[in-house]
């Protein structure tokens, strides 16, 4: 085990739920944390808390440890961003070459809030799914980015904080294989039934993946990485 308690960035997403997968078994301590900032995978928000019943559920040796849902109300977030995860508009590469599902400034401010319900609560390790393998080129994802916000951010709240990204270097399915190996088949199995990925919000149709569209980026990728990931490991 790992020194202190950690706080999960947790959205109810594959990745997500792999780095609470991650944290259970790294710190003696776990409290996750969410944001409704008007996405429009609304769905994304039951998806969290079927996620953590069944973590509960199914793991008893991580269930003493998992503490407190925390979910914090962002609205302002989506009344300021115009993108296809705040607006329902086609999803579309834009003029500086991201896609216009970037919403600027999320990742900077839900880590900045995460650290200031750490700060209230001495959770100073922050963990979040961020991934400059598999991602769709969002500034806010990179290494480098998250670097120099730690700083900034353990600067400004004049306390030390560790930001742990465990995908960060991994791809999709390599996410699946740790996945596999923090909580065997049934934490993949969790993942497939419970957690939400998809930029639409679809929900009616068990893929091998899991649930959705299959054809905005979120689902791509899942897609694909886990093709990938049955194809290396025979699952």
């Amino acid at each position: 085990m790992r020194p202190g308690h950690a706080l999960v960035l947790f959205s109810g997403g594959q990745d997500s739920t792999t780095c609470l997968a991650w944290a259970l078994t790294h710190f003696e301590h776990v409290e996750t944390i969410g944001f409704d900032y008007g996405q429009r995978h609304q769905v994304e928000l039951q998806a969290r808390t079927e996620v953590l019943a069944a973590v509960r559920e199914r793991f008893p040796q991580w269930a003493g440890r998992l503490g407190e849902d925390h979910m914090v109300d962002l609205a302002v977030l989506g009344q300021i961003s115009d993108t296809a995860l705040t607006r329902d508009t086609a999803i579309q590469m834009t003029a500086a070459g991201l896609p216009n599902t970037f919403v600027p400034g999320r990742n900077l401010l839900f880590f900045q809030l995460a650290a200031a319900v750490g700060y209230r609560r001495g959770l100073h390790t922050l963990v979040g799914g961020m991934c400059e393998t598999d991602f769709s080129g969002y500034p806010d994802c990179r290494d480098d980015t998250l670097k120099a916000l730690q700083v900034a951010v353990s600067l400004g709240m004049g306390q030390r904080f560790t930001f742990e990204t465990p995908l960060m270097w991994i791809d999709k399915a390599a996410t699946w294989e740790l996945a596999r190996e923090l909580g065997g088949d049934a934490l993949v199995d969790i993942i497939v039934r419970q957690s939400h990925t998809c930029y639409h919000g679809v929900r009616d149709t068990l893929h091998s993946w899991g649930y959705g569209c299959g054809e905005c980026p979120a689902c791509a990728l899942r897609r694909a990485g886990h093709e990938q990931w049955a194809a290396r490991s025979g699952a």
